[in-house]
């Protein structure tokens, strides 16, 4: 399955909320929508489940116009929608159904999947009587039981401990193996990075950037080496204002060009003990940051 949105504009009143949003998401790939508070990513979400409409733009399916009715689509919000004090099997029988499903294969699905999570045991509890990460995996449940062809996760690891964490890591895996198209919107970069084969990142309710991953971390400046050695301060000293310390605790030297790469490996070879010397990569967090920064810059200009 391809999915794509092709130039999808949205206004609330005289508010321009997307600007010609485009982006195209594979089955069997993870697709990141990456953008800062009020970027515009729910919006998206919300046109693509066809939640209200766009005001202008496509979103095909296969080469062909969507048809919500012969897609089944997968739902995980932030705000979570559940009903705390009805009991958890009810609930998700009852969602399964609003989804199309017949009452007896509703009852399996939602069987399968509590034990799938190791929620089995809570399947006559009321939800109010579950922890915080507990009720995330019974809401996962509402997006996965009717077996969709398209899931969104909207901050899907919000609450979770890293057992769970662990878990639906697992669970998100299974589903892309099968071909299914996945769609992330979360703040967490590590999780967007490690899950995520293709990215866009929304500013303004426009796109940044978007693309292959990899290809956009090889494409990024390789003007930065990543040095971890035990005399740093020494580093610090021959470097000066080029030389900075990154988010994994390894200093960063910028050059004046890529071209200087073995000058400045020959030179920290020279100057102190190395322990790893490397190009420095990019991490999705840096470029978010970057690009949301340089939005952010331009909206107060």
């Amino acid at each position: 399955m391809v999915l794509e949105l092709k130039n999808v504009e949205k206004s609330f009143g005289e508010k321009k909320v997307l600007s010609g949003v485009s982006f195209r998401a594979e089955g069997g790939r993870a697709f990141g929508l990456l953008g800062r508070n009020g970027a515009g990513k729910t919006t998206s979400i919300r046109i693509l489940m066809g939640v209200f409409p766009a005001d202008g733009g496509e979103i095909w399916l296969d080469g062909a116009p969507l048809d919500r009715n012969a897609v089944r689509f997968g739902y995980l919000p932030e705000e979570r929608g559940l009903y705390p004090k009805k009991e958890i099997l009810d609930q998700l029988v009852y969602f399964a159904e609003l989804k199309g499903m017949d009452r007896a294969p509703a009852v399996r699905a939602v069987d399968r999947w509590l034990e799938r999570l190791g929620m089995a045991e809570y399947r006559t509890k009321r939800l109010d009587t579950l922890s915080k990460g507990n009720q995330q995996k019974i809401q996962l449940i509402t997006a996965l039981a009717h077996d969709p062809d398209i899931i969104v996760l909207d901050e899907p690891f919000s609450g979770l401990d890293p057992v769970n964490a662990m878990l639906l890591k697992d669970v998100v895996r299974e589903e892309i193996a099968r071909g299914k198209i996945v769609l992330f919107s979360s703040h967490q970069m590590n999780y967007v990075e490690e899950f995520c084969d293709s990215i866009a990142i929304l500013g303004d309710g426009r796109i940044l950037l978007s693309g292959d991953l990899a290809e956009i971390k090889r494409a990024h400046g390789r003007d930065k080496l990543a040095v971890r050695t035990g005399q740093s301060e020494a580093v610090r000293a021959a470097f000066g204002a080029a030389c900075s310390e990154g988010e994994r605790g390894e200093l960063l030297i910028r050059l004046a060009s890529p071209d200087e790469k073995q000058e400045a490996m020959r030179r920290l070879t020279e100057l102190c003990e190395v322990d790893e010397i490397r190009v420095w990569e990019p991490s999705l967090n840096d470029i978010f940051v970057e690009y949301a920064d340089d939005a952010r810059g331009e909206e107060r200009e």
